[in-house]
């Protein structure tokens, strides 16, 4: 099976999220795609949600799509969540299967600071997602952050410009969130009173 990985926070996680995961699932035909929110992310601050309700978001706005799940190895692990500690898992526990680490451009640049870059790229594909208002497929090349990639596949398909830091904020302004995020985790940061 030809999986992709997708980590992030997701606090929340949004319809930006699900847009680069279909893009990357579309063109490189992945039957499917985990969502692995961080338990406890290296290279930002702690989330204002807890992993269980984070959790709980990435498997109501996933739960519609056949080819999308959730995924909670990250939030069962103690300690900082690593990538390279999740692929290694991933490839130890489905050794025939292939797998792809789901990135936006701007993560891409910054994998060379991650744990043990080399060993990642040697474990997995990089698919890297163009940033909305950009085209991958404009034939630019990107920077090698790890030396022994298996390969890194650009993706190109149409962006939605959303961020989880603006979707808190305009909660904690008493603003609406609809049609940012999937009308059920909408729901859920309503009823659970999340970034209020």
């Amino acid at each position: 099976m030809k999986i992709g990985l997708l980590g992030g926070t997701f606090d929340p996680i949004h319809l930006g999220h699900l847009r680069a995961a279909e893009n990357a699932r579309e063109a490189l035909r992945l039957e499917q795609v985990a969502f692995v929110p961080a338990g406890l992310p290296p290279h930002r601050p702690r989330p204002a949600s807890s992993a269980l309700d984070r959790f709980a978001m990435v498997s109501l706005a996933t739960a519609a799509h056949p080819a999308f799940v959730a995924w909670d190895v990250e939030l069962r692990r103690e300690g900082p969540s690593y990538t390279v500690d999740t692929v290694s898992r991933v490839r130890e526990e489905r050794p025939a299967d292939l797998v792809v680490v789901i990135v936006g451009e701007d993560t891409y640049l910054e994998m060379a600071t991650w744990r043990e870059p080399e060993r990642l790229f040697a474990l997995c594909t990089v698919a890297v997602v163009a940033r909305p208002g950009e085209c991958a497929a404009n034939g630019s090349s990107l920077p090698p952050p790890g030396l022994g990639a298996r390969g890194v596949e650009r993706v190109s398909g149409p962006g939605l410009p959303i961020s989880s830091t603006e979707i808190r904020q305009r909660v904690r302004e008493g603003r609406s969130v609809r049609y940012l995020v999937p009308d059920a985790v909408a729901d859920y940061i309503t009823k659970r009173g999340l970034y209020a």
